[in-house]
């Protein structure tokens, strides 16, 4: 049957049809929809699923139940396998007990991501294989094959969907069909599950000796076609084959075709097409992982062959389209170029920077932040909606998950004398902050840590975590204190604050910042999105006569507050969190009484 079908949607219909029994993953954009897509689809299935603390513990969770029989998936964005990279290397060496299956969604242009790697290179480091999706119907059926080669190689798997491909729509051939479930049981097996050196070493030669028979099997799979043609070829990867097809169509030429969708790349098909052909252009998103293999084997069969790509021709940089895959073939063979719009969005629509939400309780925090430790403090920040601050003077580094408290130590550390206040949600304390605020405590560094604890996490989608005390299936459970967390973890002071109460929130501050020591500061306030969800009526506010157009409401940032004539003027963005009533100071701006 066919449903019309989001690519991450998809994905989770095939990993239901091939009869997964756990999926656990961290949400980040744009895997997170598999998660929830289990969830929704999940039914009464025997089927575990989890919103993980982070990515390395995805992966280890789901690697053991592979290892008790269980086919099981560990999904994550990117960035998320570099924290998962420390098991994904040696699973690699020790292999699988039933399908296990990476889905690493990669991000081009960097859509809401801090940076552009290619996840390619990652299954070429650890050697293993490599599915790389071009529509949602093809995400969906490599998810059911990349379960089923993991059990042929004893060998995980990766499946590599981009943006372009997890958030696209499509009709997609599905079946109602589910594997019978089979006995599932952990067997001890020292030499193969114990990452000692001495089996290791047998382990890696055994996964070397693999590399032929899983790139045979690939050769011939249904995402590796060639069709041969005219003497200049083109090889295509991922989503670029289907903008390689258009474009050769569009432009009528007769080139012959390689597309790509699984790796190891298809080294026999590559040399046919070599033989075959005198000029190749290769066509991939990001890193010239496939050029690299053809320019190899094209020196030991056709040297004089001319082959293109990232020198010139595709960027290295960005996603990929129609109309850039087109002016490159038609420039490649003489051909008039295909102009892009004339007119940039940008002449025509109002600049408008990403901005924290109407009401947001970041916003006050970050406001009381900057009036207690001033301007020439120093403010290492993090990765999530907090990280939009950035025009507030309140966000001075950006890493990764859980680095503003290891950035700021360093920064203390290498000799820095004037007040640093870190900050960092609460999923990313949890996620990746709680072993830099352990090393803070135990290395002694003064500086103070805020948890901007909106109680869920809000950036990737509104998913739970240990401290919202449900789990990704809606569950009950337990419900970690941030508070008691960081004085375990060594917090001299720890002081919870609400953000909407502004002058608390300065004297929670003001206390953090006087501690002589390591201090922690917990902004607590709900999501607006959320809690508007949930049904909370706002508060109105309106702006009075006493209004001196002073501007300092304004420039608090708040979209819901405008400027108009002489006059703030708040709109119906607002939110009521009161903030802008706080700070005016001719107490201009009331609530409206119902």
């Amino acid at each position: 049957m066919r449903e019309y079908l989001l690519g991450n949607a998809a994905i989770a219909k095939g990993l239901l049809e091939a009869g997964i029994g756990l999926a656990a993953g961290y949400p980040g954009t744009p895997s997170s929809e598999i998660i929830e897509g289990l969830v929704e689809l999940k039914g009464d299935l025997p089927l575990h699923i989890e919103w993980s603390v982070n990515e390395k513990v995805a992966l280890e969770v789901a690697a053991g139940a592979s290892w008790t029989g269980c086919r099981s998936v560990a999904t994550m964005k990117h960035v998320g396998l570099n924290v998962a990279a420390d098991p994904f290397m040696t699973l690699a060496y020790l292999g699988v007990g039933a399908g296990l299956l990476v889905i690493c969604a990669d991000d081009p242009f960097c859509h809401s991501s801090q940076n552009e790697q290619d996840s390619r290179r990652f299954a070429q480091f650890a050697s293993i294989p490599c599915l790389d999706p071009a529509d949602p119907q093809e995400a969906r059926d490599m998810a059911i094959y990349g379960l089923e080669l993991s059990e042929k190689f004893n060998i995980p798997v990766m499946l590599r969907p981009t943006t372009r491909v997890s958030h696209a729509r499509a009709d997609v051939e599905v079946s109602q069909d589910r594997p019978i479930p089979v006995e599932r049981r952990f067997v001890k097996n020292p030499a193969r599950r114990v990452a000692l050196p001495s089996h290791a070493r047998p382990l890696h030669h055994e996964l070397l000796a693999k590399q032929p028979a899983i790139e045979e099997e690939l050769e011939g799979c249904p995402w590796n076609r060639l069709t041969l043609r005219g003497e200049t070829g083109v090889i295509a990867s991922g989503i670029a084959g289907l903008y390689a097809e258009e474009a050769l169509t569009d432009l009528d030429l007769d080139h012959t075709l390689l597309r790509i969708g699984a790796y190891p790349a298809p080294k026999k098909l590559i040399c046919r097409m070599l033989e075959h052909v005198s000029r190749v252009l290769v066509i991939e998103e990001l890193e010239p992982v496939v050029e690299e293999q053809v320019a190899m084997l094209a020196g030991k069969i056709n040297p004089s062959i001319q082959i293109l790509g990232k020198e010139k021709e595709i960027p290295r940089e960005g996603e990929l389209d129609l109309i850039t895959v087109r002016n490159a073939l038609a420039r490649m063979n003489g051909l008039g170029i295909m102009e892009r719009a004339s007119f940039a969005a940008a002449e025509i629509v109002p600049p408008r920077p990403p901005a924290l939400c109407p009401g947001c309780s970041h916003r006050a925090t970050y406001y009381a932040m900057r009036r207690v430790y001033g301007k020439k403090a120093i403010y290492p920040s993090d990765i999530g909606c907090y990280t939009m601050a950035v025009g507030m003077g309140t966000v001075d580094t950006c890493l990764c998950m859980g680095a503003s408290i290891s950035l700021a130590s360093g920064i203390r550390f290498g000799g820095e004398t004037e007040g640093i206040c870190a900050s960092l949600g609460d999923s990313t304390f949890l996620h990746g902050g709680m072993t830099g605020l352990l090393n803070a405590a135990y290395n002694k560094a003064r500086i103070t840590v805020t948890i901007l604890d909106n109680s869920t996490t809000a950036m990737t989608g509104h998913q739970p975590h240990p401290g919202t005390g449900v789990t990704a299936t809606g569950e009950p459970t337990a419900q970690v204190s941030l508070e008691e967390l960081a004085r375990a973890l060594g917090a001299g002071l720890v002081e919870t604050v609400d953000p909407y109460d502004l002058e608390g929130t300065m004297e929670g501050f003001q206390r953090a910042k006087d501690f002589p020591g390591l201090s922690v500061v917990i902004a607590r306030q709900p999501c607006v999105i959320k809690a508007r969800r949930s049904g909370t009526r706002p508060r109105a506010f309106k702006v009075s006569d006493e209004c001196q157009g002073c501007r300092i409401c304004v420039e608090y940032g708040c979209p819901a507050i405008e400027f108009e004539g002489e006059m703030a003027k708040i709109n119906n963005l607002c939110t009521g969190c009161g903030i802008c009533a706080q700070i005016c100071p001719s107490s201009a701006i009331l609530e409206v009484e119902i």
